[in-house]
């Protein structure tokens, strides 16, 4: 018993310890070269929480339960050390031990605490007192029986992929994300305008210059981009009207994994910050935190989990994107470009 409190203390203040580190990194994001702190409102939704859960995250005075995806998303937002991260996770995996512990304590079901993802985890009922025999897994074999089949999966995967990677993105493949009422969903239609079109327009723009057409990335889609965009098109023997469709996204759009050009990589990273799962870093470089929040969005969207960007993450990305909570830096810098012509 006394082992246990000792445990319980310990990992209790590894809860302040991490509503400290949190709340540090936001009150230090204010200051240079970081540029302006974010409001806690704003903040809360980009990280798609409840401003009040934020701040109870943020309060050293109760010891914080962010899940592992907060404290990573806010790492990024926030801009805080890089080598704090790691302590940072530790940390939260202390305290989510620790509140899993307290809630068994209190009288509640036995539960594996998470580590960012709720449906990562399953706890298997209790044989019921006095009733029939129920099966009951021990974690090994469960581990065992997961391997198996991620195994069995992974086979499936490999064959789909190699089948595809030599090919391009639209082969006879078309998207296949349902909205909520079960429909397909469509691919966004992003024309000529003076208005900014945001990341659905600079991911566009990205990916024209993935293919060879330079244009400037700012998300106003003048009479250049038009006209990359037209070029684009005859040489995929496309209607060449100018605008990017249903029919030009599946030939613009790239499967974007490891070996990817920053191009592609730069305009998935755009859509992926804008989704409101916690930041993404828009470096360039497809690095193992850019595959993570390419595996948390297909999650969270019932798609195959491959950590590459292939079509159908891309449509999902597309429609999926939020308002942006505040002018862009390009925006803010440069000002509005003079309305195309028409």
């Amino acid at each position: 018993m006394g082992q246990e409190r000792g445990n319980g203390n310990r990992e209790q203040a590894a809860g302040v310890q991490l509503a400290l580190q949190l709340r540090r990194w936001w009150m230090e994001a204010g200051n240079p070269p970081r540029g302006s702190r974010p409001t806690q409102q704003a903040l809360a939704c980009k990280l798609q929480v409840d401003q009040t859960t934020l701040s109870r995250y943020l309060n050293p005075n109760h010891p914080s339960t962010a899940p592992l995806r907060v404290v990573e998303a806010l790492h990024v937002q926030l801009g805080a050390p890089a080598r704090e991260l790691e302590r940072a996770r530790e940390l939260c995996r202390a305290a989510l031990r620790d509140s899993a512990r307290r809630q068994t304590a209190a009288g509640g079901p036995e539960q594996t605490p998470p580590s960012g993802d709720a449906d990562e985890h399953e706890v298997l009922p209790a044989p019921r007192a006095g009733g029939g025999a129920r099966w009951r897994w021990s974690r090994p074999a469960l581990i065992a029986a997961a391997l198996v089949v991620t195994f069995a999966a992974g086979m499936v995967v490999q064959e789909q992929f190699v089948a595809r990677e030599g090919a391009d993105v639209s082969d006879g493949v078309v998207g296949t994300v349902a909205s909520a009422d079960g429909t397909a969903e469509a691919w966004p239609l992003i024309r000529m305008g003076k208005e900014d079109q945001y990341t659905r327009g600079r991911a566009v723009q990205y990916l024209l210059n993935s293919h060879g057409h330079e244009v400037r990335v700012d998300g106003y889609i003048g009479a250049k981009t038009r006209d990359a965009v037209m070029a684009f098109q005859r040489g995929k023997d496309l209607p060449a009207d100018g605008k990017v469709g249903p029919k030009t996204w599946p030939e613009l759009v790239k499967v974007v994994g490891l070996t990817s050009e920053p191009f592609e990589v730069r305009a998935a990273q755009e859509l992926l910050n804008n989704v409101g799962h916690g930041g993404t870093a828009v470096s360039g470089k497809f690095t193992a935190e850019t595959a993570e929040d390419v595996k948390y969005f297909q999650r969270m969207q019932h798609l195959p989990v491959t950590g590459r960007v292939d079509i159908d993450t891309w449509l999902a990305l597309l429609v999926r994107q939020l308002p942006p909570i505040k002018a862009p830096d390009y925006q803010r810098a440069t000002g509005p470009l003079p309305a195309a012509s028409t």
